[in-house]
């Protein structure tokens, strides 16, 4: 697609890592239509690169997704949107795996082929060990219900592009860490103890009490994941299709030494306190990705560190 512009449809373009693939696109010169339940409060500033459609795709039909899809008749169909934190099992089931197969039903019966990338996840593993890292040829055995949920997406995805009904290509993403990352997660909560803090230092302890965190995570920068996004978006269709590629550091780092950095790197004089709960179990928790299939055929390899991450979730908060 070199030289062409682009018709680019993100569902849940106005989530946490829709909005910058948004962003991401449309400076590539690609037309962008962002589809969400809710539309951005400013919409002044919209022009031809961009337009936003009003659509609840939690109760959107295939038939009601197809007529969006062919009248935007997009090149590229980038599947953001989801549910991860605040939700039940249900919920998250239907967010990420009902959508996806409504999604598949209209894709089928359009009047020509679109990319699909499914943004998947580092869940749909499980629990993995220090010995190696997670590849994309190794066993699924999520242990959450959203790395279920995000399975089962993957696998319909899948099961679909090996049949030949679709051209698609599933993104395992590792936590990713930026402006505007949502409370319920880790850093999400603790980005907004540390804005609580700054606001009113007298009424919010300086003390961030947490059972220990020991998990070993894959973090990394969301401006490296929206490059790999895109970096697939423009890959040879021939070479991804129907495959599972790995987006993450390729590291592992404990969560309680990231949450310890991103207070240092606050300024503030917030401390983290780790206390165990009763009978708490010692058992190592390790998620480091493999990103060789990456570096292979996208052409991508993050390159961004950890600080250079939790300084850009910094950036989105409010500390004064």
């Amino acid at each position: 697609m070199t030289g062409k512009r682009r018709r680019v449809v993100v569902l849940g373009g106005t989530g946490f890592l829709g909005r910058h693939l948004r962003a991401a696109f449309r400076a590539k010169g690609d037309h962008v239509v962002c589809v969400s339940r809710t539309l951005p409060g400013r919409l002044a500033g919209t022009d031809a690169d961009e337009h936003f459609v009003a659509l609840d795709l939690l109760t959107a039909s295939h038939q009601e997704l197809r007529s969006l899809l062919t009248g935007a008749d997009p090149d590229i169909v980038v599947n953001a949107a989801g549910a991860v934190w605040k939700v039940t099992e249900k919920q998250m089931m239907a967010a990420n795996a009902e959508l996806v197969t409504t999604l598949i039903a209209a894709l089928r019966e359009m009047p020509h082929r679109p990319w699909l990338l499914q943004l998947g996840s580092v869940h749909e593993y499980g629990a993995g060990t220090r010995d190696s890292g997670l590849a994309e040829n190794g066993v699924e055995a999520p242990v959450t219900p959203y790395g279920r949920s995000k399975l089962a997406a993957s696998r319909s995805v899948l099961d679909a592009a090996d049949s030949g009904a679709l051209d698609g290509v599933v993104l395992r993403m590792a936590n990713i860490v930026g402006p505007g990352v949502p409370a319920g997660s880790l850093l999400g909560d603790v980005a907004a103890h540390l804005e609580r803090y700054a606001e009113n230092p007298g009424a919010i302890d300086a003390e961030l009490v947490c059972p220990p965190l020991r998990a070993e995570r894959d973090f990394v920068d969301l401006r490296d994941v929206v490059d790999a996004v895109v970096a697939a978006a423009g890959a040879t269709r021939a070479e991804v299709c129907g495959r599972v590629i790995n987006v993450g550091s390729g590291r592992a780092v404990r969560a309680g030494e990231v949450v310890e950095r991103l207070l240092a790197l606050s300024g503030l004089p917030v401390r983290l306190v780790e206390r165990p709960a009763a009978g708490g179990a010692d058992g190592v928790d390790c998620q480091k990705l493999d990103i060789s299939r990456a570096r292979r055929l996208l052409g991508w390899e993050p390159c961004r560190d950890l600080d250079a991450a939790l300084l850009g979730l910094l950036s989105g908060l409010s500390l004064v």
